[in-house]
């Protein structure tokens, strides 16, 4: 056996997983029914209480994993098996490091946490970034295909504080994204509602006009501003948006139910086919969004701000020197007014 009982306790960008699939990220070699089974024997609890594969964690929770057959554990958080190219990797993505926190600006195309067939992804390889103190720690996650700004803690303590500024919004993000079409508003807000719901392509988030909530008692309230920057004729638009609440594929759907969906966004975007005749066939069809600011209370209680912004991807620098978009202009301090209170 590998020992004991373990408590491991939920870190806050892994809220939200559902506990089976949390499971296998932490224990890539249980299968499904072995899950099942310590969940029936009430072997695997959350907080001390039984639990179900479909339950929701929490960030700060503790999971109960009874002890597992040598080659089930997993490995010390330091040591992931990582390779000297996963090292210089994840130590290439920093753009901010103290002893607080680190800053990373995530490409696109690789997971922030494990699932379904992703072996290799930020969570991962954050080993390489613990040096001589505690393995960092999420607090908050941006999609796959997402590039831009991540946020570590590296400690406790500093993860408390940082989960804590995203909770109240008093950490603040600003995405730049390349759209089909032009919004018929130049700035506005996109109030829809999102909800889970299955589709032809599988399940994803469908927006609910607010004043059919009642109807719709899953559904969760979601709120973005935005502002076009520029735009190439009627074809194109590059927007700011500003997440005012942070719902999983928020940004994408919203755009999609205003009509100017995200350059290749294969899941709430129209078919490859029909977004290079109405953009053009020169533009990447990888997705184009991009967290490209954040500003956040340090950590450590000083109350100065950590005002960053990370420099776009490759395909989506092409696609604004294709349009002659100029970078600058996205970085206008009143681009975006606050939000109201």
């Amino acid at each position: 056996m590998s020992g004991g009982v373990q408590h491991l306790e939920v870190e806050p960008g892994e809220a939200g997983q559902r506990l089976d699939r949390w499971l296998r990220a932490k224990f890539p070699v249980l299968t499904q029914g072995r899950i099942e089974k310590m969940l029936r024997k009430g072997e695997v609890r959350i907080d001390g209480g039984r639990a179900k594969s479909n339950s929701r964690i929490e960030a700060h929770q503790m999971v109960r994993v009874p002890p597992l057959p040598t080659g089930e554990a997993p490995p010390p958080k330091h040591e992931r098996g990582l390779t000297d190219a996963d090292i210089s990797f994840m130590r290439n993505l920093v753009l901010h490091q103290d002893e607080h926190m680190i800053v990373l600006n995530k490409p696109p195309g690789i997971p922030v946490q494990g699932g379904t067939g992703q072996s290799r992804h930020i969570d991962g390889m954050l080993g390489a970034l613990a040096g001589d103190g505690e393995r960092p720690r999420l607090v908050h996650r941006i999609d796959k295909d997402t590039s831009g700004l991540l946020v570590l803690a590296r400690s406790g303590m500093a993860a408390r504080a940082l989960t804590g500024a995203f909770r109240s919004k008093a950490a603040r993000k600003l995405y730049w994204a390349a759209c089909i079409g032009v919004p018929k508003m130049r700035t506005g807000t996109i109030a829809y509602a999102l909800e889970k719901l299955p589709g032809p392509m599988g399940e994803k988030m469908t927006c609910i006009d607010p004043r059919d909530l009642n109807a719709h008692p899953d559904a969760k309230r979601a709120i973005t501003d935005y502002a076009v920057v520029e735009a190439a004729a009627k074809r194109a638009s590059w927007l700011a948006l500003r997440p005012v609440t942070g719902r999983t594929h928020q940004l994408r759907a919203h755009m999609s139910e205003i009509g100017c969906p995200i350059i290749g966004d294969g899941k709430y975007g129209p078919t490859r086919e029909d977004a290079e005749r109405r953009v053009t066939g020169a533009i990447s069809n990888k997705l184009h969004l991009h967290a490209r600011r954040i500003a956040v209370p340090h950590p450590d209680g000083s109350g100065r701000i950590i005002d960053l912004r990370a420099p776009l991807p490759e395909h989506m620098k092409h696609t604004w020197q294709t349009f002659d978009w100029q970078m600058a202009l996205g970085d206008e301090e009143d681009l975006l007014p606050e939000p109201k209170a």
